[in-house]
C-alpha cells in the first residue's frame, strides 16, 4: 500500500477517535439538531460502544440532547415497535410504511435489530439491504443493529438510539425487533405503539388466541394479502378479529385492530398509515401518550441502573478474586449457587464500601 494510503488511513482512523472524544461531543450535538445523517449514525456507533471511555462521551452527548428546563418541548411524535415471526414479512413492509410517510411529509427513522451470532457477536445486518428504497430517501434514516444476545432482540443501547434520531428531528421511530415471544415485552416498554406483523395462518386455530403473542397488540397487520395468500390473509384477519375480546384492553383510548397489507402491491399501507395516525391523535387526547412518555423514561433509567450496576459487577477485581476461591467449590459440588453469589455480592459491596469501586467508578 502506498505511504500516501497508510498516512490517509491512519489520519481518518485518528478523526474518529477524535470523534468519539468529550471535547468533540458538542460538534457532533450540533450535527444532529440539524438533522445531519452522518451526525446521527456516529452518535449511535458511540452509543452502542461499550468501550470505557466511549462510555462518558456517550452520557455527555444524550445530557446536551435532553431537553432544558425552560425552553419549550418538542412535539411527541410516535415510536411505533413492529414485531412478527420470522418470515412475516416485517422488513418488506417497514420500508412500505417508512415510504408512505417519508412521502407525506413525515421523517422516519428505522431501527432494526438484527440477530447476532452466539459465539460471535456479530450480525449480518442486512435490513439496510432489505430497506434499499427507503434508505436512499431524504426523509428516512434506516440503522441495523445487532442484538448481542439481548433479551426480546432490543438491543440494550436502542433507547439512546431512539433520542438521538428524535433529537434529529425524526418524528417517527419505527423500531422491528427479532422475531416473537420476549420481544413483544422488551420493545412494548420502549414504545408508544405496539404492531404486530403476521402471515397468512391457518388449521392451527389455538396459535391466534395465545396470550402471550396478542396481548400487547395495539395493531395487528396480516401482511402478504396479495396473490394467491389473499385469501388466506383476510381470513386469518377474522380470526384474530374474533380473539380480541379476550384480551384485556391495553389503552383507555383504543382498542386494539385487525388489518391485512401487502408490502408488495402496497395494499392497505395507506389504511396501516391512518390507523398509525388516528392511534396517535387519541392517546394524545386522553393524555396516555404523554403519561407512556413519563413511563418510558422511568423504566428506561431502572434499567440502565441495572445494567451499570451489572458490569461493575462483571468488572470488580474483588468479585473476581471471590469466585477465583469460590469455583472449585462450586465445580466439586460442595458450595451452592446461592452461598456463591452472596459472597460474590459480598465482596462488591466492600469493595464500594471502601470507596475503591466509587473511584473507579468515577474513572469509568
Amino acid at each position: 500500500m502506498p505511504k500516501s494510503h497508510i498516512a490517509s488511513a491512519a489520519a481518518a482512523a485518528a478523526r474518529l477517535r477524535n470523534l468519539f472524544d468529550a471535547k468533540d461531543v458538542a460538534e457532533l450535538v450540533d450535527g444532529i439538531r440539524h438533522g445531519q445523517r452522518l451526525a446521527v449514525s456516529r452518535a449511535i456507533t458511540l452509543v452502542e460502544s461499550t468501550r470505557p471511555q466511549h462510555k462518558q462521551s456517550a452520557a455527555a452527548l444524550l445530557s446536551q440532547l435532553s431537553f432544558r428546563p425552560g425552553s419549550a418541548p418538542p412535539p411527541l411524535g410516535l415510536r411505533v415497535g413492529i414485531s412478527g415471526p420470522p418470515g412475516a414479512g416485517k422488513s418488506s413492509l417497514i420500508e412500505a410504511l417508512g415510504c408512505a410517510l417519508v412521502n407525506a411529509g413525515e421523517k422516519v427513522a428505522v431501527l432494526a435489530i438484527d440477530p447476532s451470532s452466539a459465539q460471535t457477536g456479530g450480525a449480518i445486518l442486512g435490513d439496510k439491504t432489505r430497506m434499499s428504497k427507503l434508505s436512499c430517501l431524504d426523509g428516512a434514516f434506516v440503522r441495523p443493529t445487532p442484538s448481542r444476545g439481548t433479551l426480546g432482540g432490543v438491543a440494550r443501547a436502542t433507547a439512546d438510539a431512539v433520542a438521538v434520531c428524535e433529537a434529529a428531528g425524526f418524528t417517527w421511530t419505527l423500531i422491528e425487533t427479532v422475531g416473537v415471544g420476549q420481544s413483544e415485552v422488551a420493545v412494548s416498554r420502549l414504545c408508544d405503539c405496539m404492531a404486530l406483523v403476521m402471515p397468512p395462518v391457518g388449521g392451527d386455530e389455538l396459535q391466534v388466541i395465545k396470550r402471550g403473542i396478542t396481548e400487547l397488540a395495539d395493531l395487528v397487520v396480516v401482511n402478504k394479502a396479495d396473490g394467491p395468500t389473499q385469501l388466506a390473509a383476510r381470513r386469518a384477519a377474522a380470526a384474530f378479529r374474533g380473539t380480541l375480546h379476550f384480551h384485556r384492553a391495553v389503552r383507555r383510548a383504543w382498542t386494539a385492530r385487525v388489518q391485512t397489507a401487502s408490502a408488495l402491491t402496497g395494499e392497505g399501507v395507506g389504511a396501516l398509515v391512518d390507523n398509525l395516525r388516528e392511534y396517535r391523535q387519541a392517546l394524545l387526547a386522553s393524555g396516555e401518550l404523554q403519561q407512556l412518555r413519563r413511563d418510558q423514561a422511568i423504566h428506561l433509567a431502572w434499567k440502565a441502573a441495572e445494567e451499570g450496576l451489572l458490569e461493575d459487577l462483571r468488572s470488580s477485581e474483588g468479585v473476581q478474586a471471590a469466585l477465583g476461591t469460590l469455583r472449585p467449590q462450586l465445580a466439586a459440588g460442595s458450595l451452592g449457587v446461592r452461598p456463591a453469589a452472596e459472597a460474590m455480592l459480598a465482596a462488591l459491596r466492600a469493595e464500594w464500601s471502601s470507596g475503591q469501586g466509587l473511584v473507579e467508578g468515577i474513572r469509568r
